[in-house]
């Protein structure tokens, strides 16, 4: 065998490995899309809806909303505010801003906290001496300063509607092994520019075809680290937040539903935050996301294996744990067909139908996932839909390119640092009934 040889054959048996395990993350979303067009024909939708309560003033529980702050001046100030303006007894209703800040974000906060005091809402505005545990050890922290049954999460940048909680706490009232309930998200911002949009699209089809039909045909699906409230016992059972995982959210969903509860999903209100509105913020998000998961995966997968779960209940974990393998693969895969095409001195023919494959299943499921979420919530014209979905690949190809040295050095052990995402508002005003004046 002469050393070209050995090199195709190395290169080929990389580009083997990550195309199985494109077709493996492809094969989870496909499932999806195929529930939903078998919901679509029979003429109803799998599961059952959400159960609600009829509740008084005098049967609401006390709820803790907890926000976690790290140098965002721009946007404590409507975090804080719009926490107050929930519908909600206020002797009911508890505030704590879970400051990290170094900057002017703390004194900005403190003003309105001041405000909000001096107006008679219960609001505590919690500093630690350090950052350990990151997003994770300042949620525990919180909860040892409240005794509050059910905890609200909220990004800093995420504005519930007033009526969020009427609206989704008699849900998880009335569901006892409900760990917690997750609230379809919106981007206030997703037509700031290019990447906002496509970011609008693919969040879109995340939360109303991904987490929405995973909660309809009882597969496990994720708490999405904002947006959603918690029941404490839940939290307490799963053995509380960890901060070994740059993905907290995930980490507690899955010893969770391990520990024996489940989610729950509303698609109605939706909670509008913000997206991040340069490349250079979105791979760091991106980045952060995708280690998460693969120290999740590292974590917990055996235990999920071992669980006396059902097969197509451990089967939907693992499509979920294992979604990010997605940008390795990808990364290996491109590498590798150029690799192997360049050794066979440009001949690409052999691997046409590989690329024929690829090419198929981005198809598939770039529109099978995004095309329903885009009509139903009236995203926009069709023009806008293929000019958005055309810039989806590249993307993909960038994020994956950039992200996945790091995202294998996480497979191998390697830690990495909580790194938060900057969210920059792109006007300088809004205008009167612009869902931005909310920020």
């Amino acid at each position: 065998m002469t050393l070209i040889d050995f090199l195709t054959l190395l290169s080929d048996t990389a580009l083997a490995i990550s195309v199985a395990g494109l077709i493996f993350v492809a094969g989870g979303f496909l499932a999806l899309i195929g529930i939903n067009i078998f919901e679509r024909l029979r003429g109803r939708k799998l599961g059952r809806p959400l159960r609600h309560l009829i509740l008084t003033d005098a049967d609401l529980p006390h709820v803790l909303v907890q926000i976690p702050v790290f140098n965002e001046p721009e946007t404590v100030i409507g975090a804080l505010r719009s926490a107050s303006a929930l519908d909600w007894p206020r002797d009911r209703l508890h505030i704590q801003l879970l400051d990290d800040s170094f900057d002017e974000t703390s004194a900005i906060a403190a003003r309105v906290i001041g405000e909000l005091h001096d107006r008679g809402f219960n609001v505590a505005h919690l500093r630690r001496g350090d950052r350990s545990g990151y997003k994770a050890g300042a949620l525990a922290a919180g909860l040892a300063h409240s005794s509050a049954p059910y905890i609200a999460v909220l990004d800093v940048d995420f504005r519930p509607p007033a009526n969020w909680l009427r609206k989704i706490m008699p849900a998880l009232i009335a569901d006892p092994k409900a760990s917690f309930i997750q609230s379809r998200c919106e981007f206030a911002n997703a037509s700031s520019n290019w990447l906002t949009r496509a970011q609008g699209l693919m969040l879109d089809a995340h939360y109303v075809l991904e987490q929405a039909t995973r909660y309809r045909a009882g597969w496990l699906f994720q708490f999405n680290g904002t947006a959603g409230v918690w029941r404490r016992s839940a939290i307490n059972a799963a053995g509380g937040w960890s901060s070994d995982s740059l993905c907290e959210d995930l980490d507690l969903t899955v010893r969770a539903e391990i520990a024996g509860w489940h989610g729950l999903f509303s698609m109605d209100p939706p909670v509008p935050g913000l997206v991040p509105d340069k490349v250079k913020h979105w791979r760091v998000q991106q980045r952060r996301w995708s280690n998460g998961f693969v120290q999740v995966a590292r974590k917990l997968l055996k235990q999920v294996w071992t669980s006396d779960w059902t097969l197509r209940r451990k089967a939907s974990a693992l499509l979920l744990i294992l979604v990010q393998t997605f940008y390795p693969c990808a990364a290996v895969a491109l590498g590798a067909l150029t690799a192997s095409i360049f050794l066979r001195s440009g001949d690409a023919t052999a691997y046409l139908p590989v690329i024929n494959v690829i090419g198929a299943l981005i198809a598939m499921v770039a529109i099978g996932m995004t095309l329903t979420p885009y009509i139903l919530l009236q995203r926009g014209s069709a023009t806008r839909y293929v000019a958005t979905l055309a810039s989806l690949t590249p993307l993909m190809i960038f994020v994956s390119l950039s992200n996945a040295p790091s995202i294998l050095k996480t497979v191998f052990g390697a830690a990495d640092t909580w790194t938060r995402t900057p969210k920059a508002l792109t006007v300088p005003l809004a205008a009167p009934g612009d869902p931005l004046g909310r920020f």
